[in-house]
């Protein structure tokens, strides 16, 4: 969650390149436009995909940016000069967005009363850590003390049944990161974002081409993964255990995203919200771009298969996309393991991005206004 700092403009900066020894997806097909100049990238339809599976072409390595949803962006993207954590000088998208979702109402998250059911209430990582999300019902607010085996858990009104969360922006700042202030212990966090500040946006940083990395980063250490392909961050692991020791539970929706006022919406896990099917090979959607510009695809393909034989920051290498990352399951509290390839950092902060548990940049990092 975040910390009471003021609001910044945040730029998560990322880079991207090719991996190497991949296959041949790196290389540009006969038919593949000249490679982009720097500005304004130029708005294209997808064309979807009509060759059967022993036809069809390889992927060329980097982001397609027509396949981001409509209004993903506040402003057009752009190709820009950047240069990466280890030295590379290579380009860029610079994607803008507002913080929000694009396409949808986030929501809902905590319930109201110990009797609403999953439809009032969203959802949150069970305690085995795999698998699917719990929902977060009245039964689960009143059963909080014995699903985590320690009956100081009352995040209710005895009296009223009714569910103690976080109604203001007040409480929000006060929950809403690892350090929770007293009087916002046992509460059911959420907060809305009516409570960014005017003009919030996001500034992402994304090399065109991905750079596979002789440094690659620290499994479950990753602080940022990527971006959503509806324009909100895909998020490092959240502080759980900063979360649960001052009894708070930090609410998602059913997506696996919640809100916070340095990083606006953002998701924690992916169950499908954002899955977009880009071949018809029935190999799993894509999900969105990771901070090096790899493809982050789903957990499961379309027959419901889990991925195998994934490396340790979950990714594989097939002959349609070329290096790639498959989505952990929901309560993994992890998107990806870590990064293969090599990303752009601001100022003052380093290849993971962001620090953990929806932390603010720290206050040297680049921003822009």
């Amino acid at each position: 969650m975040s910390l009471n700092y003021r609001s910044l403009i945040g730029i998560i900066v990322f880079s991207a390149l090719t991996l190497g020894g991949c296959n041949d997806a790196s290389e540009e097909p006969a038919k593949q436009e000249t490679t982009p100049q720097q500005g304004v990238v130029e708005e294209k339809t997808a064309t979807p995909a009509t060759e059967n599976t022993a036809k069809q072409k390889a992927t060329p390595q980097g982001m397609d940016i027509s396949l981001f949803a409509k209004d993903a962006f506040t402003q057009a993207p752009k190709i820009v000069d950047c240069e990466t954590a280890e030295g590379t000088k290579t380009m860029c998208y610079e994607l803008i967005t507002s913080g929000a979702p694009a396409g949808r109402v986030p929501g809902p998250f905590c319930p109201r009363t110990t009797t609403d059911g999953a439809e009032v209430g969203g959802a949150w990582f069970n305690k085995e850590g795999t698998g699917e999300l719990v929902d977060i019902t009245g039964e689960f607010i009143l059963k909080l003390g014995e699903y985590y085996g320690d009956e100081k858990w009352v995040l209710y009104d005895a009296k009223t049944n009714k569910v103690r969360y976080t109604a203001t922006k007040e409480g929000c700042l006060g929950a809403a990161k690892p350090d929770v202030e007293e009087q916002y212990k046992q509460n059911c966090i959420e907060c809305e974002l009516s409570y960014l500040e005017d003009g919030f946006s996001r500034t992402f940083l994304i090399p065109t081409t991905p750079i596979p990395s002789t440094k690659t980063g620290q499994p479950n250490r990753l602080r940022t993964a990527g971006i959503a392909l509806d324009g909100s961050e895909l998020s490092g692991p959240a502080p759980v255990d900063a979360i649960l020791g001052a009894y708070t539970i930090a609410a998602f929706d059913d997506c696996g995203g919640h809100t916070n006022v340095h990083q606006g919406y953002h998701y924690h896990s992916t169950t499908g919200c954002t899955d977009k099917q880009t071949s018809d090979d029935g190999h799993a959607a894509l999900v969105g771009y990771a901070a090096d510009g790899y493809g982050i695809y789903a957990l499961k393909d379309e027959a419901g298969k889990e991925a195998e034989e994934l490396d340790e920051c979950r990714g594989q290498t097939d002959d349609i996309r070329g290096y790639h990352y498959h989505a952990a399951s929901p309560s993994a509290n992890k998107i990806i393991g870590c990064l293969k390839g090599e990303t752009v950092r601001p100022a003052g902060g380093d290849r993971r991005g962001p620090p953990p548990g929806d932390r603010p940049p720290p206050r040297d990092a680049a921003v822009k206004k």
